[in-house]
This record gives C-alpha cells, structure tokens and sequence, in this order.
C-alpha cells in the first residue's frame, strides 16, 4: 500500500544547498522542503520568497518535497483558433494571455520565460508577457538547433 501525503502551501524562506530549502507553511510550521527528480534536473530555479506547494509524509512532518508542477499552460488550439489561424502573432497574443491570468490570480508576481521555436508568435507572446506586469528573471531562446542536421535527400534524376 502506497504511503498517504499530505499537500501543503508554503513560503520558501532560505535557500539551502542540494536542492534543499526552509519553508514556512501557512499553519506557521517550518518545515525542511527538497526538491528531486525532473524538477531538480530541469532549470527551474525556485528562490526564497516564492510560494510553493510541498508534500509531506504522514510518518516525518518535519521534511516535505515540493512538488514541481506545470502552474498554468494555454495554446493557440484551446483558445478557440483552428487550422491556419493558430499560427497567427494574434493567436500567440491571446494563448499568452490566458495562460498569465491564471497565474496572476494565484499571486505568481516573477517568472523565467523559455522560448522554443521560430515563428510570428514569439515576438507578439513575449510583448504580452512584459505587458501583463509580470516581473521576469531572464528570457531564453531554447529553440533546438541541430548540429549537422539530417542527412540530406538524394539528388534528383531526371
């Protein structure tokens, strides 16, 4: 049988080295909070001040894993735009949108934007974000970029 957890919000309030940091959770109680796993590996960095959500076994409250889950996501397709049209800046704009309005009802107030991929959309989402009031750490194109590339179709003969 799977051991219970119990999910708490809290408030990191000192960083500690290894991925390990304090964190206040609401009822007051400090807590040692660690992270693992893909969130540890991925480059999200979690900073002290910032709201996270932490599991917490029954048999030790006194240690919790924060768990690294997607906040908020949206895409052209769920906002209503089909076929050619998902491709516009304006269905960027409006994915871009709806995805930061979550975030900012649950008080997110800093974020690290990744781009991927090229296209009309990047520009118009990242103006979005900066108009939205939300404070951001870095932008970073990760758009993969292959090394040699495939190899190449044969040559036509005609």
């Amino acid at each position: 049988m799977k051991e219970q957890k119990w999910i708490h919000e809290g408030l990191i309030t000192e960083s500690l080295p290894n991925g390990m940091f304090w964190v206040r959770l609401d009822n007051e109680d400090l807590i040692l909070g660690y992270v693992s796993g893909r969130i540890r590996r991925s480059s999200i960095r979690i900073l002290p001040g910032d709201r996270v959500k932490i599991e917490v076994s029954r048999y030790d409250s006194t240690r919790g894993h924060v768990r690294g889950r997607v906040v908020s996501w949206a895409s052209a397709g769920t906002c209503g735009f089909k076929g050619t049209k998902r491709g516009t800046p304006f269905a960027a704009q409006t994915a871009v949108g709806n995805a930061i309005r979550t975030v900012v009802e649950q008080g997110m107030q800093r974020a690290e934007v990744m781009i991927k991929g090229p296209g009309l959309g990047r520009d118009a989402a990242l103006r979005a974000i900066r108009r939205s009031g939300i404070l951001l750490s870095f932008v970073r194109d990760v758009t993969p970029m292959p090394h040699n590339g495939c190899r190449p179709p044969k040559k036509r003969r005609v």
